[in-house]
């Protein structure tokens, strides 16, 4: 390794954002980069600008003297290196950055696309899209499920809910009544409450929208309430699923007897070589796995997963994926094909279109 480098860019959404416990109106993409023999591979995270600065500061040094080919030493001596920072968290979010980068590298060093570096099992990956803003109007809302159902041909999608309970608990519904007439009897529908709920709560909501064909419900409660989870599992007809916030593989050991279908996030989770992992680890409590949002990221190591169920085809990361790189891929069909035309993950940083909103 020659070089590794980071660097941050915030981008404004393009309309307000929120879900059942947050709002937004800017996301911050943490780029990673290495660099060897001519060649650079990037990988990048989903978070605060300071992560940047602990990939630079902490995790290059100690990855430097690596073999390019040996992601998996650089990985444990990242993770070694933040024992006292912490490792959940925006740490883990910085090893993810550069493990992904380390091993888009490596795939361009050997010049083979990702997906066969990693040993493919499958030509493309399911996606669902993502979005539904519990900001969006009605208007806004149907717009862009019939953009995914209709012009696209993706035949899952998911809303937030979730933003309150008592009194604007019918916006909720009401709102999933709107989803399934915008994407129509056939399509699948998803909701996710961010862990907004009480684990009772959300087994009334789940049982309230058996009539709309809910098939999949995330973070009905919070992901780190396991028992919580548990209780709406067993409870409700639809698949509860969890994960994003795994930020290691004990934590999906734990969370894996509780949920229908973990989520894994390579830019939190420890990057490719921890993701690999969880998707084994998945497996053997016959699980499949599901890749929550950067869809270009994922698509690579999810075509090597046996059991992988779809990505998230989230609409921040999608917009923001194809704003500041060349290659991005089109999930039309309601599948994702990585490229077999470019080594790597095939993905080229435009840096001087990035520059605008470059923050660190």
């Amino acid at each position: 390794m020659t070089a590794v480098r980071a660097s941050a860019y915030t981008v404004p959404t393009d309309a307000p954002e929120a879900d059942g416990t947050l709002s937004w109106t800017s996301t911050t993409l943490v780029l990673a980069e290495a660099e060897a023999e001519g060649h650079r591979g990037t990988g990048w995270t989903y978070g605060p600008a300071p992560i940047a600065r602990l990939v630079e500061d902490t995790l290059a040094p100690v990855v430097k003297d690596v073999g390019v080919l040996d992601v998996p030493d650089a990985h444990e001596r990242m993770c070694r290196a933040v024992r006292n920072t912490g490792r959940p968290g925006a740490a883990s979010m910085a090893i993810s950055a550069v493990d992904c980068a380390l091993w888009d590298l490596k795939a361009r060093v050997l010049g083979v696309p990702l997906h066969r570096l990693f040993g493919a099992v499958r030509p493309d990956v399911p996606v669902y899209g993502s979005g539904g803003f519990t900001t969006y109007t009605d208007r806004q809302t149907t717009a862009q499920l019939e953009h995914w159902a209709g012009e696209l041909g993706i035949p899952r999608v998911k809303i937030k809910i979730g933003e309150s309970w008592g009194a604007r608990e019918e916006r909720d519904m009401a709102r999933l009544r709107l989803a399934r007439l915008a994407i129509g009897p056939a399509a699948e529908l998803y909701a996710d409450a961010n862990g907004a709920y009480s684990a009772k709560q959300a087994v009334r909501v789940a049982r309230a929208a058996e009539h709309v064909g809910l098939r999949w419900f995330e973070e009905p409660v919070s992901s780190d309430d396991l028992a919580g989870l548990r209780t709406v599992r067993d409870a409700v007809e639809c698949e509860v699923a969890a994960g994003e916030y795994g930020y290691d593989l004990p934590y999906f050991r734990d969370l894996l007897p509780v949920v229908d279908c973990p989520q894994a996030d390579v830019t939190r989770c420890g990057g490719y070589t921890e993701f690999l992992r969880i998707a084994g680890l998945a497996r053997a409590f016959g699980r499949d796995l599901s890749g929550h949002c950067a869809p270009h990221l994922h698509a690579p190591v999810l075509a090597a997963v046996p059991n992988a169920r779809h990505i998230e085809w989230f609409h921040d990361h999608v917009r923001i994926e194809s704003l500041l790189f060349d290659g991005c891929l089109g999930p039309e069909g309601g599948t994702v094909r990585p490229r077999d035309d470019a080594p790597g993950h095939g993905l080229a940083f435009r840096r001087a279109d990035a520059e605008e909103f470059r923050v660190a």
